[in-house]
C-alpha cells in the first residue's frame, strides 16, 4: 500500500497501550518515518509509562503524545482529536466473562465510548476512522459481541450524518490475535509453565479465526487506503481445532473437556447468511456493505463479486486452516518477539 498517505499526518489511537495499539504505532512510525504524530489515548497511566520507555519506541519519542483519557469521556476525546487526521478505534472491553458480569460497564465503553469517538471525530473534521470490530459481532450470543455489533452500526451509520466532504467512518472486523494479551495461547503457556498435567479444551469441537497481530495492523493500514466510508471489511484469515492448539502449545500433554463457558460458540462466525446478499468477495477479503441510500454514491469502481445468497463464513466451514506444525511456527515467531 502507499504509506505516504499518513506522511505529514496526526493520528490517534484508542486503546493504544493494548496489543494491537503498540504494533499498530510500531508499525506506523517505521513504514512512514514522516508520520507528524501519533496520540495515544488510553487510561491507564503505567502502561502508557512501559509504552514510553519501550526501546522500540525511544528513536520515535518526539513524535509519539501520550494521551489519558477514557472513551466514555466526550470532552476528553473532543480535545485529544483537536488537529487530528486519522482515528483508530482500538478501545474496548473484550473479556467475555467479565462483560457477562458487568454488563453495563461493556456498555458504557463500548456502545456510549463508540459513539463519543463519532462524535468527537465529526466535531473536529477528522478525516477518516478506522473502528475495529472482532467475530464476536456476528449473530453475537454474549453481551461482549452485542456491544461490538451495536458499535459496528453506529459507526456505519456515522456516514449518514457526517456529510460526504467530512468524516469517514468504517469498520475491520478479525478473529482471534495469537499471543494477544489474554487469548488461549499465553494461558495454555502458563499451565505449562507452572506444571500442568492436562490442558483445558472448553468443548472438543470447537474452533476458532486465527491471525497474526501483525495481519490485523496490516488490514487497518489498508482499509484507510481504500476506505470510501461505511464499508465492513472482513480478512480472510485460516481457522484451528482448538484440539490442535493445544497439542501445538504442548504436544505431550493430554487434554480434558471442561465444558463451553457462557457466551461462548463452538465456531466463531464473521459473515452471517444474513449479510450474504450485500457481501462483496476480494482476493484476501470479504466487503459487507451497508443498506443505506448514501451508499450508492460510493460504489462507483468498487470491484469484487457478490457472494452466493447462502454464503456464511465460519472457522468451522473455512476453506483455509491452520495445521499443527503452522501453529508450532507462529508460537516460535511470538515466542521470538
Amino acid at each position: 500500500m502507499n504509506m505516504d498517505l499518513f506522511a505529514g499526518k496526526t493520528v490517534l489511537v484508542t486503546g493504544g497501550t493494548g496489543s494491537f495499539g503498540k504494533k499498530f504505532v510500531k508499525t506506523l512510525l517505521t513504514q512512514c518515518p514522516d508520520v507528524k504524530k501519533i496520540i495515544i489515548y488510553s487510561r491507564d497511566e503505567f502502561k502508557q509509562f512501559e509504552m514510553s520507555n519501550m526501546p522500540e519506541f525511544k528513536p520515535y519519542i518526539e513524535k509519539l503524545h501520550f494521551f489519558l483519557g477514557d472513551v466514555r469521556d466526550k470532552e476528553r476525546l473532543r480535545v485529544a482529536m483537536k488537529n487530528v487526521n486519522f482515528v483508530v478505534h482500538a478501545a474496548a472491553l473484550k473479556q467475555v466473562p467479565a462483560c457477562e458480569v458487568n454488563p453495563f460497564e461493556a456498555v458504557k465503553t463500548n456502545i456510549l465510548g463508540a459513539q463519543n469517538v463519532i462524535d468527537s471525530a465529526i466535531e473536529n473534521n477528522v478525516e477518516k476512522v478506522v473502528a475495529l470490530s472482532t467475530d464476536k459481532a456476528c449473530a453475537p450470543v454474549n453481551l461482549y459481541g452485542a456491544t461490538k455489533l451495536c458499535s459496528d452500526k453506529l459507526f456505519v451509520a456515522a456516514n449518514g450524518y457526517s456529510g460526504e466532504d467530512r468524516t469517514l467512518f468504517s469498520v475491520v472486523r478479525y478473529g482471534n490475535v495469537a499471543g494477544s494479551r489474554g487469548s488461549v495461547i499465553p494461558f495454555f503457556q502458563k499451565l505449562v509453565e507452572e506444571g500442568a498435567k492436562q490442558l483445558p479444551i472448553t468443548d472438543f469441537k470447537m474452533t476458532r479465526f486465527w491471525l497474526k497481530l501483525e495481519s490485523a495492523v496490516w488490514m487497518v493500514l489498508n482499509a484507510f487506503e481504500k476506505m470510501r466510508g461505511g464499508e465492513l471489511y472482513v480478512k480472510k484469515i485460516p481457522s484451528m481445532k482448538m484440539l490442535d492448539l493445544a497439542k501445538a502449545v504442548a504436544e505431550n500433554l493430554n487434554v480434558y473437556e471442561c465444558g463451553i463457558r457462557p457466551g461462548e460458540k463452538i465456531h466463531e462466525q464473521m459473515i452471517s447468511v444474513e449479510d450474504a446478499r450485500h457481501t462483496l468477495e476480494f482476493d484476501d477479503y470479504y466487503l459487507i456493505q451497508p443498506e443505506a441510500f448514501w451508499w450508492k454514491k460510493r460504489t462507483e469502481g468498487l470491484g469484487g463479486k457478490p457472494v452466493p445468497h447462502d454464503f456464511s463464513y465460519n472457522s468451522g466451514n473455512n476453506t483455509q486452516w491452520l495445521s499443527v506444525d503452522d501453529m508450532k511456527a507462529l508460537i516460535g515467531e511470538l515466542n521470538a518477539d
